[in-house]
């Protein structure tokens, strides 16, 4: 098979993906965005984690407990819970990684009972050895929540092999990533977002297989020849379909992001046999940087996407803002000015789940391919 036909026949849809592993007598734990919880603990426990990202679509029954300008991520997944289209379930992760995220745990508690809470509340001062340390017990408490919904303990070694198969699949992540930027006409914003978005939809023992796949199908290709716009993408989500065929009607080719659904959360490795596993994943929260949001007092996000834009190439960098998103929202004036100073072109546009008309937004991207 192509490289391709091997992205095309990943599934990417979530719900068949809860439906599939239930049938085959899994317990299967629901994770809400952002992607940087501890999944190997899950992994761990025998347990099948899934992400879920909302879903395109009109809010309807989560009206009823958020305001209207609330980010569109959070009220469709309460939506989807509420619609009882995730109560297979065992549990729903969620954090405490910004005001949105901590209304929308209380909200589930209350309005879904019949799946379980698990809650990470954070603590944001992160890299002093006590931030370390409160995080490890964090995680200590949820290894514990998730023994008791899969009947069994969760061993350290357990966490140890699930920390050697998520670095393994990290790297073939990013490897992708690269590989991607070498083949632009063959892996479209569309295709790339593809491989992205079923990391979330698989068991990653399963994922890993399929991405290590793709990526020999790409190494065996010679390299390609790229006529269109090379950009480096930031944001919290960008795998709108009709966003993404703007993107490749008007030539763009993705070299490289720095969005937390698609590259930027494999881009920590955890320390490897540490002897204590749950303090080497907090270590990983506490070296994270460019994420918005995770606490980071030196602003490094715009640095990293300029040095990102530099070493790929790129002419510019699109800006895919999460409408109603606190923190994306307060990184953006930072990051504009970041890019300024290294003459860095950057263009933004504002996406929400409940887009119905994309003509600012094929305005806005077809005047920056323009431009740059």
């Amino acid at each position: 098979m192509t490289a391709v036909d091997l992205i095309q026949a990943l599934n990417t849809d979530v719900l068949k993906a809860i439906d599939h592993y239930v049938d085959e007598g899994k317990k299967v734990i629901g994770i809400s965005a952002p992607g940087v919880v501890p999944e190997e603990i899950i992994h761990a426990a025998g347990l099948v984690p899934v992400t879920i990202w909302g879903a395109e679509g009109e809010v309807v029954e989560a009206k009823e407990y958020f305001p209207a300008f609330y980010a569109s991520i959070i009220l469709r997944t309460m939506d989807l819970g509420l619609q009882g289209k995730l109560d297979k379930l065992s549990g729903m992760l969620i954090t405490n990684l910004s005001d949105g995220l901590k209304g929308f745990s209380q909200n589930w508690k209350r309005a879904i009972p019949q799946v379980p809470m698990l809650y990470i509340p954070y603590g944001q001062n992160r890299k002093i050895e006590a931030g370390i340390e409160y995080n490890a017990r964090q995680f200590a408490h949820l290894r514990d929540n998730l023994a008791k919904i899969a009947g069994n303990d969760i061993s350290d070694d357990a966490i140890e092999e699930a920390i050697k198969l998520y670095n393994e699949h990290r790297k073939a992540m990013l490897e992708f990533s690269a590989l991607a930027a070498k083949h632009l006409n063959t892996v479209t914003p569309l295709l790339r977002n593809r491989v992205f978005s079923s990391a979330y939809c698989y068991a990653k023992d399963e994922h890993l297989a399929k991405v290590k796949e793709i990526n020999e199908a790409l190494k065996a290709m010679p390299e390609e020849d790229f006529k269109g716009k090379k950009v480096v993408t930031t944001g919290i989500l960008v795998n709108s379909e009709d966003i993404l065929k703007i993107f490749e009607e008007f030539g763009f080719g993705i070299v490289d992001d720095n969005v937390l659904h698609e590259s930027l959360q494999y881009e920590v490795q955890a320390k490897e046999g540490t002897g204590n596993p749950l303090r080497a994943l907090a270590q990983v929260f506490a070296d994270i940087e460019g994420n918005t949001f995770v606490f980071d007092e030196k602003k490094l996000r715009g640095p990293i996407i300029a040095k990102k834009v530099k070493e790929s190439g790129a002419a510019g960098v699109i800006y895919l803002m999460t409408k109603f998103s606190d923190t994306d929202e307060f990184d953006y004036p930072i990051l504009r000015d970041d890019l300024q100073k290294e003459h860095i072109p950057m263009n933004m546009v504002e996406v929400d789940q409940q887009m119905v008309s994309f003509e600012q937004a094929k305005t806005a991207l077809q005047t920056f391919a323009d431009m740059i």
